[in-house]
């Protein structure tokens, strides 16, 4: 902790000049910052698909720092000396109070409630922004594939087996290839996942977004500074899917154009 605590110290002291008071707080987005940019690769590697454990790692990895954001703002010592730390303030709040302490202090438009007040209002609106693109995204992916009854599944493949195989073998022969590659065709034609699994993965598409807001939750009990985390990282993985979305739309129009 001890590390973390002189790395973001170092960086308050860089940006004192410009930022006056609010220079920690403008260092702990920096630092923010520069943990996402070391999980970038591990982020590519999850909007890829390349692993399925490659799209827990970025969060899981982010856990220990968030642990450690949260208990240098929570502890009044850091290794045997005072914490330097809980002296610093965004604005008007204090980087080590809680949503609680500042509707004690001066309640909700108090000037530290204004300042969480503008910290929510800034996560509500990169929730937003999360949810609105991943219901998008939702309704712009392929549409579930509709099953046909058993014996129309079977009537058609058998009608396609019978005119390829007429091409080969004598008009005689004709129905009973047809009969036998229409059980093959017709029981590949089937979707592997059943009306009931695509009702509940449409379901979740619906409701995953919503789960963003939590974070509104998170940085409601936690101190300002683990709030100013969230909220960068989280804008930082909406607008990173985004730019890595794009890179693939544009990558495919290009393949599409050397392909012409």
């Amino acid at each position: 902790m001890s590390v973390f605590t002189h790395l973001v110290a170092q960086l308050g002291r860089l940006l004192e000049p410009v930022l006056a008071e609010s220079a920690t707080a403008a260092a702990i987005v920096l630092f923010t910052v520069l943990v996402r940019l070391a999980l970038h690769p591990l982020s590519r590697a999850a909007f890829r698909g390349a692993t399925p454990m490659a799209g827990c790692l970025p969060m899981l990895l982010q856990l220990p720092v968030f642990f450690v954001m949260y208990q240098a703002f929570s502890s009044a010592e850091v290794s045997g000396a005072a914490n330097e730390l809980l002296g610093h303030r965004l604005f008007a709040a204090p980087l080590g109070d809680r949503w609680s302490d500042a509707l004690g202090e001066g309640g909700v438009f108090g000037a530290s409630g204004l300042v969480f007040l503008g910290l929510f209002a800034a996560i509500a609106v990169v929730a937003a922004w999360s949810a609105v693109r991943g219901r998008r995204a939702a309704a712009a992916g392929p549409p579930a594939p509709v099953a046909l009854p058993v014996g129309a599944a079977k009537g058609a493949a058998a009608k396609g087996a019978a005119a390829k195989a007429g091409a080969h073998a004598k008009a005689g022969a004709h129905s009973k290839a047809g009969a036998k590659g229409g059980a093959a065709v017709g029981a590949g034609a089937l979707p592997q996942v059943t009306a009931e699994q695509q009702a509940m993965m449409r379901k979740l598409g619906g409701v995953l977004p919503l789960l963003s807001f939590g974070t509104l939750i998170t940085a409601a009990v936690v101190p300002l500074a683990a709030g100013l985390y969230l909220l960068t990282t989280t804008a930082w993985t909406v607008a990173e899917r985004v730019w890595l979305q794009y890179l693939k739309e544009r990558q495919g129009d290009g393949a599409q154009r050397s392909s012409l």
